[in-house]
């Protein structure tokens, strides 16, 4: 399952040393709806291997503006703290699994 990742958690989660996938959303957005099952089987898939979670941006709004965040679904993809790739919008899951496998 997705982790809930905020900025209280967030500095933490990145010194796992483990690439970490972000996923901006909210409840009322129909694209973030579609990315959230290709985000929930990622995290299962890469369990271990990588961090993957959501940040809900109603809930957390100093996180979403802290990366520029404008648009939602926006995933950022960190290695060793930095954003190295960033997807917006919906897109299929081979998409956001070639850029995890790529920071892996």
């Amino acid at each position: 399952m997705a982790q809930n990742i905020n900025s209280a958690n967030f500095e933490e989660l990145m010194a796992t040393g483990k690439p970490v996938v972000l996923d901006f959303w909210a409840t009322w957005c129909g694209p973030c709806r579609r990315v959230t099952p290709l985000i929930e089987q990622l995290a299962e898939e890469y369990a271990g291997k990588a961090v993957i979670g959501k940040c809900n941006i109603e809930e957390d709004e100093e996180l979403p503006t802290r990366f520029g965040v404008r648009n939602i679904p926006t995933i950022l993809f960190f290695k060793n703290g930095e954003v190295v790739d960033k997807q917006i919008g919906a897109c299929p899951k081979e998409v956001l699994e070639d850029k995890l496998k790529n920071i892996l």
